[in-house]
């Protein structure tokens, strides 16, 4: 799957590696080196996909996402040097899809632009409305871990690893609540910061992809005290 990338990196030897491994990888690649001439080339390119360093100067990455969600939901690829935890949940609050954490490997990178890429793809007509084999259904909400799709009241759902590893684990119990903590458990490997604290975002991202009232859910549950659960059958919101 080839795509238009844009890679925004203020530091020329890091950026021209990610641009080499790009190329190879069959992708068409713009490099900017600060905030104002990566938001320029989102919203005015044929960007399909942002590679964006936080640290940049003119305006920084967080600034970058900030403004293009409120105007495009052009997957986000988010580069970030710093590891404290509130930099990287105030990344995922801005709306990245997903990020790396400095030093990373070029072929992660490369792996990671082509998961966004690919759930990202239109999805292709369903041959029937039956839920396919293997995948878990819980209400409205169907997740098929082979094809790594979710659909959610009939529309397809773009998530990143984390969130889709979640939705699979709370779809194949249904009303079975999991703690943060057994929620972290499923999560070690996809996402090497996760903390409790990221869980919540994590679900606090699903539920504005999955509800139809984000602040009233009715799919994925709180269970204050304890975590989080999938309703077997979704409540209609009040």
């Amino acid at each position: 799957m080839c795509a238009h990338v844009v890679v925004a990196e203020d530091d020329p030897k890091q950026a021209d590696l990610v641009r080499l491994y790009l190329e190879r990888e069959g992708h068409q690649v713009v490099v900017v080196h600060d905030g104002r001439a990566a938001l320029r080339e989102a919203r005015l390119g044929p960007a399909q996909l942002l590679v964006l360093d936080v640290m940049m100067p003119v305006l920084d990455g967080l600034g970058v996402c900030r403004a293009l969600r409120a105007e495009s939901d052009l997957p986000v690829l988010m580069l970030t040097a710093r590891t404290a935890e509130d930099d990287l949940l105030l990344g995922l609050d801005l709306g990245a899809d997903d990020y790396l954490t400095k030093p990373y490997s070029p072929r992660e990178l490369v792996a990671r632009v082509r998961a966004l890429l690919r759930r990202r793809a239109p999805a292709a007509p369903p041959r029937d409305t039956a839920t396919p084999p293997g995948a878990l259904s819980a209400g409205t909400l169907t997740v098929d871990p082979v094809r790594h799709e979710i659909t959610a009241h009939g529309q397809p759902v773009n998530c990143t690893p984390a969130e889709f590893r979640l939705l699979e684990v709370l779809a194949a119990q249904p009303g079975r609540v999991f703690t943060r903590a057994q929620l972290l458990q499923h999560l070690h490997g996809i996402d090497r910061y996760t903390t409790a604290r990221t869980v919540d975002t994590h679900v606090m991202n699903l539920r504005r992809k999955i509800e139809p009232h984000p602040q009233r859910p009715t799919v994925l549950l709180t269970v204050y005290g304890i975590g989080y659960k999938l309703a077997e059958v979704p409540r209609v919101a009040p």
